[in-house]
């Protein structure tokens, strides 16, 4: 790990550069004070920004020592604010220096949970602008209810904006899924030379063929993105670190909101999921976290994909 100053690109006292690539850079810092020394330039913008902040929970969130299921090591960060204002008052600045860094296409990933996800709404609208909100998706990690006074809340939010239109590959097979059985059975009973199923419906006057094996477009609630993928011990994805998003869910969004030759930036990127994916895909990255724990194991993680020494 190393803690030299980055000075090629001027980050300076803003962040210390934990890990330097071809494809991307990884930071010690606080995103407010890192991102803009690395956007200086209209070619330093990003096409996609995932933000994983935290959730305001009120509590000190541990990681994962060894393999054991109940195994717990050092805290790994805290996240307590005194209060949903405060949140608030973190948060606004970072999503204002966030905004400022984006490309004429790109878009904003804030991924939140029910405790401040409805104020973040209020307050991302103000930031940029009611026009700008693209959309909710509605992430099921997959986690069964415990509550037993009310429903319980068993999903997240991540929350899309964009000031212009953004980049949206519509037609990859990654934002495709499967038709209904019934609806296989009723509607798709036509085939064409090549042996595949279709249907074709007409709307006002055109004729549209849909392919039973192409799937249907996804809409904005993922259920099958389980969070169970990264935080079980028994598989490698998993690091220990705690709220550890599925790669299956990151990839999901860097295949949405980015090109081959995009920038891809996580600003509180923990233990450096989307980080591990935008480089696996070939997407230029970088990533910024305050907390030492965080950066070591995203580092680590990084250096492995890329077949690197510690």
């Amino acid at each position: 790990m190393s803690g030299r100053r980055r000075s090629s690109r001027g980050v300076g006292d803003a962040g210390v550069e934990v890990l330097a690539t071809p494809a991307g850079g990884l930071y010690r810092g606080d995103c407010l004070a890192v991102v803009p020394e690395l956007v200086r330039r209209a070619a330093d913008r990003f096409d996609l920004v995932y933000v994983d902040p935290p959730f305001n929970t009120g509590s000190a969130r541990g990681r994962r020592a060894g393999t054991g299921a109940r195994a717990r090591g050092p805290v790994a960060y805290r996240d307590a604010w005194g209060g949903l204002d405060a949140f608030l008052a973190m948060l606004k600045p970072r999503l204002v220096v966030l905004r400022d860094a984006l490309s004429d296409h790109g878009s904003l990933w804030l991924h939140l949970d029910h405790r401040t996800v409805h104020d973040a709404k209020v307050l991302a609208d103000g930031v940029f602008g009611r026009a700008a909100f693209r959309a909710e998706i509605v992430w099921v990690p997959g986690n069964g209810g415990r509550r037993r006074d009310a429903p319980s809340v068993t999903h997240q939010t991540i929350l899309v904006y964009s000031q212009k239109a953004m980049i949206y590959n519509a037609s990859d097979p990654w934002l495709r899924e499967s038709y209904a059985a019934t609806s296989l059975g009723m509607h798709f009973r036509e085939v064409d030379a090549g042996g595949r199923r279709f249907r074709e419906r007409t709307v006002g006057g055109k004729t549209y063929r849909y392919y039973a094996d192409a799937g249907r477009r996804l809409g904005s609630v993922w259920a099958d993105c389980p969070a169970m993928r990264a935080n079980t011990p028994l598989v490698a994805e998993t690091t220990g670190y705690p709220t550890q998003k599925p790669e299956r869910l990151l990839e999901r969004i860097v295949r949405a909101a980015s090109l081959g030759e995009s920038r891809v930036l996580d600003p509180m990127c923990g233990s450096g999921t989307t980080l591990a994916v935008a480089a696996r895909l070939g997407r230029r990255w970088a990533g910024i976290d305050v907390g030492e724990d965080a950066c070591r194991i995203a580092a680590a993680r990084l250096r492995a994909a890329a077949g690197l020494r510690a």
